[in-house]
């Protein structure tokens, strides 16, 4: 691919791309650099030298913890490092210009949205002899989903830096107000209907909603529907989908139904699952473990609590069967630019963030969950007053899949968001809106991907 089509494409994402954080954007950007500097050199391929080291990141909610990770690497090996926070969309701008000339960051994060395109056209570091000669990183210990990510070709382009998962969300307060029990582990997406159905009707007159989902957010909404019911947005091979079958349509059909006793889709694009949940205009939204800080920090979030996230009773037996409680999970790669001016200590800084102690540290100070399966205990710790393991949890009671994606998911991606779904997700009153949608969704990601 030249670049001159790389750079388009990369535009492209940046105007369309939903904002999902370790799926995408996430809360608490902000533009401003962190203003501080760090030093070191890695725990192994680190050079030591002086010169200093630029790290971009995009949300604000990890920038402490972050530093607090590279100043102790930096107090080993004099090499400065400024972390500069920047909003999802100047982030993807600020990368696309360095790659037609400009100067990239020396370390940064990737995503899955981009991660082939800037593999495959040779501006990330290449990592092989790096780790070759790194005790402290064996691919063979993170989340296999991850690692494929951000290989290609045979080499590795990023080390695995977090994973993710979904839980649910809901104000007790407003449960209590209208007299609906809370949710509990036993919860099935039924329930959760009934609960939001309840809710919207007798809040009706206060404007407040059972549940708001933000269907542009498919991370932390409806693929785990879809996976509930049996189906795959991407099949596991990345060459088909399943989002058609009678499984698919399922999952879809009940996010419908969820649908019509929620907050419009008008109302979330205006004000944003996030801010109704906080304004006390909804009790219930699913979201991701990136976005805990931000209601821990919240006011009023003594009312907040956490459940784990409801199963699909697809066979309508009353049980949570396996495969029936699935969450998606995605991960960061922390990458260095092809043309850092010094390599030795990128990767070194990388290595840090990725080595198990410092992925067992980031999960202590509750930066994110761990790439490595297995460490991540300590997060649930990180957040005294709140309860936050049904994170962790779904690990051991549910199944996690990795976010799909393929060679150029923002194609396929972005066109059943506005071509196949958009009907559906503004009419949710008509059950043949949502059928028709998912066989369109189908024959879209089938053409997408024969033409990668």
């Amino acid at each position: 691919m030249n670049i001159r089509k790389f750079l388009a494409l990369v535009m492209a994402l940046i105007m369309t791309a939903s904002l999902a954080a370790c799926g995408g954007g996430g809360g608490g950007n902000t533009a401003a650099p962190s203003g501080d500097d760090s030093s070191g050199s890695g725990n192994s391929g680190g050079g030591g030298s002086s010169a200093g080291l630029q790290v971009a990141i995009w949300d604000n909610n990890q920038l402490a913890g972050l530093k607090e990770i590279a100043d102790a690497w930096s107090a080993e090996s004099g090499v400065p490092v400024t972390i500069n926070v920047i909003t999802w969309d100047s982030y993807w701008t600020l990368l696309s210009s360095g790659a037609s000339g400009g100067t990239m960051p020396d370390v940064f994060w990737m995503h899955s949205n981009t991660a082939q395109m800037y593999m495959e056209n040779d501006l990330l570091l290449n990592l092989d002899d790096y780790i070759a000669n790194d005790p402290a990183i064996d691919l063979a210990n993170y989340y296999p989903g991850i690692v494929s990510l951000y290989s290609s070709n045979g080499s590795q382009y990023a080390l695995p830096k977090d994973h993710d998962t979904i839980a649910l969300l809901y104000n007790q307060a407003l449960f209590d107000k209208y007299g609906v029990d809370a949710p509990t582990d036993d919860w099935n997406w039924d329930n959760v209907y009934e609960a939001a159905k309840a809710i919207t009707e007798a809040g009706a007159a206060d404007g407040v909603y059972g549940y708001a989902m933000n269907t542009s957010n498919n991370q932390d909404g409806w693929y785990n529907f879809v996976y509930d019911y049996g189906a795959q947005v991407i099949t596991d091979d990345h060459k088909g989908t399943t989002i058609g079958s009678d499984q698919g349509k399922a999952g879809m059909e009940m996010v419908r139904k969820i649908l019509t006793v929620s907050a419009p889709q008008p109302v979330v694009a205006e004000t944003g699952t996030d801010s109704l949940f906080q304004s006390n205009l909804c009790a219930m939204i699913t979201q991701g473990s990136w976005m805990i800080n931000s209601f821990y920090t919240a006011e009023g979030h003594d009312n907040y609590k956490w459940a784990i996230l409801p199963y699909g009773d697809a066979n309508a037996n009353g049980v949570c069967d396996p495969g029936e409680r699935q969450s998606s999970y995605n991960g960061l790669g922390w990458a260095a630019a092809a043309s850092t001016a010094n390599p030795d200590a990128a990767y070194g800084l990388i290595s840090a963030f990725c080595s198990e102690e410092g992925q067992k540290k980031q999960a202590e100070l509750g930066v994110t969950m761990a790439a490595i399966p297995g460490i991540s205990d300590a997060f649930s710790d990180a957040f005294p007053g709140m309860d936050v393991s049904a994170f962790n949890r779904i690990e051991e009671e549910g199944t996690l899949f990795f976010r799909p994606y393929t060679r150029n998911t923002t194609v396929w991606e972005d066109k059943i968001q506005q071509d196949a779904f958009l009907a559906a997700w503004l009419n949710p009153a008509d059950e043949a809106v949502m059928a028709a949608a998912c066989d369109n969704a189908q024959s879209i990601i089938e053409t997408a991907i024969a033409q990668e």
